[in-house]
């Protein structure tokens, strides 16, 4: 009983504090990112959602953010990063990467 106490609280203090942070939305339309540049506060936490319009699947990653995720067609994809330093890091569609790439900013 006591565990699953600690589970909710956990899920429910996480989701409170994920719920505070600023959202940024990625579209991915004919295998193309849209933006294709982001710019986020460096040392804060945010939300990422990848949006994915296109009928077919594809796999966000970043070598940078140490992110690789599938979104399903047609679906959307939710990430919590940060805090990150200023700098540069890009991002790409594994299945589409000659048109799905764009850059995030922290700065």
């Amino acid at each position: 009983m006591m565990k699953n106490i600690f589970l909710l609280l956990t899920f429910l203090s996480f989701n409170c504090v994920a719920s505070d942070l600023t959202v940024y939305t990625l579209t991915l339309k004919n295998h193309r990112f849209s933006p294709d540049k982001i710019t986020v506060k460096a040392g804060e936490k945010f939300k990422l959602a990848v949006v994915n319009l296109d009928n077919s699947f594809e796999e966000f990653e970043s070598k940078k953010l140490a992110i690789e995720k599938f979104v399903n067609p047609k679906g959307k994809l939710n990430l919590v990063v940060g805090p990150l330093k200023p700098g540069s890091y890009d991002f790409f569609g594994e299945f589409h990467m000659k048109t799905a790439q764009g850059t995030l900013i922290a700065e």
